[in-house]
């Protein structure tokens, strides 16, 4: 049996998490320090501290002023059912699905709150006919498959003249990529991807006519307190300004408001997202010249370059699942890669998080060290 020398370089940092995420470089919780911890949040430094991060927020990502950013409860996915549970059954519902999560939002549609709403699905690693979708229906899709490494190519399949709103679920999307906000009424995310904050908190964002719908329609069903944003038929503006709906944690909003503070310095949006698709092109040379590891997502133009979906083509290999769990555990063994296994949903392999807090460095010296535990695994197999 040969010998299989493991590679002499090690990333500095092995988190490859595909949330929460590795933290941006240079980050240390003496950076921390000052955070207002044991004051109220509706505490005027509370306050000013939110409504920090909501400003910072539509900064660097470029939100329109005329759109409301609300911190909330329950990381992306409260604010999703925040989204769904307000806005629904005023129209007709169509909903695009191609992954663990967007799948997850079809059963809340349709299965609890009841409505009969038209599915757009595609296997993992593609993506449904957006041209197939009618636009003057209210549409729930994700922007970026955080499970099946497939994103929406760009703005351009969403009609700018459409009546219905969009509900875009882009938690992995935010701060990566291009996100076209005239095109979007509802969209969400949670700090923990790509600016490797702490998890818990969501992030809502609501264009005008999202807006428009919240004070002009109310829901047949009860809505609970966390995910009601009017009273009386208005706006609870408050949400917007810094004044949450429960108790948020102030040491996870100073998290985020240092990480938006190294996203200016570096450069903004632009270089958040130069650093992403940087990071993914180091994964994707590596698959370019192998014949048995391959992209999840067969169209390159929809490919993600947040989460990076990987699948084991090697004809040899029986039983994938099993394959790739031990491939991720010897990785995880040498401590060179933590957290890289495909979503439980997934198929098969491994999911590597490329967003902009991490470095293409250490990237760039996991691969050798894949390659290592793939033909370790191989050799397993064959004695």
């Amino acid at each position: 049996m040969q010998t299989l020398n493991k590679p002499a370089a090690r990333p500095a940092n092995p988190r490859f998490s595909s949330g929460p995420c590795a933290k941006y470089p240079g980050f240390s919780l003496d950076k921390l320090a000052d955070a207002p911890l044991g004051r109220s949040h509706r505490s005027a430094v509370g306050k000013a501290r939110l409504k920090a991060a909501i400003d910072g927020t539509r900064e660097i990502l470029g939100v329109p002023e005329d759109y409301r950013i609300g911190i909330v409860p329950g990381s992306d996915t409260g604010a999703v059912e925040m989204a769904l549970w307000s806005l629904l059954g005023a129209r007709d519902v169509e909903i695009l699905a191609w992954e663990s999560f967007g799948k997850g939002w079809v059963t809340d549609v349709v299965k609890e709150l009841r409505l009969p709403a038209r599915v757009h699905e595609a296997d993992y690693g593609q993506l449904p006919d957006f041209s197939a979708v009618n636009w003057n229906a209210d549409v729930v899709f994700t922007w970026n498959g955080t499970t099946s490494g497939v994103r929406v190519p760009s703005g351009d399949v969403i009609p700018a003249t459409r009546e219905g709103l969009t509900i875009c679920d882009a938690t992995s999307a935010a701060f990566a990529m291009e996100l076209p906000w005239d095109k979007l009424d509802v969209t969400t995310f949670s700090w923990q991807k790509v600016m490797g904050g702490e998890a818990a908190h969501g992030v809502i964002i609501l264009s005008p006519r999202a807006v428009a719908r919240l004070e002009s329609y109310t829901p047949p069903w009860p809505l609970p307190k966390l995910f009601r944003m009017t009273k009386g038929g208005k706006l609870i503006e408050g949400i917007f300004q810094g004044a949450t709906i429960n108790t948020p944690s102030m040491l996870c909003v100073e998290d985020y408001l240092m990480a938006l503070d190294w996203a200016r310095e570096i450069g903004g949006l632009p270089a958040l997202i130069a650093r992403t698709e940087a990071n993914a092109r180091v994964v994707r040379d590596f698959i370019a010249d192998r014949d048995w590891i391959a992209d999840l997502a067969e169209d390159p133009a929809t490919a993600s370059t947040t989460s990076v979906c990987l699948r084991f083509t090697d004809p040899a290999i029986a039983d994938p699942a099993a394959f790739a769990k031990a491939v991720v555990k010897r990785l995880e063994a040498e401590g060179v890669a933590l957290d890289i296994g495909a979503y439980r949903d997934a198929p098969a392999g491994l999911r590597i998080w490329c967003g902009a807090t991490v470095e293409a460095s250490d990237l760039e010296a996991l691969m050798p060290w894949i390659e290592w535990a793939y033909r370790a695994e191989r050799q397993a197999l064959a004695a």
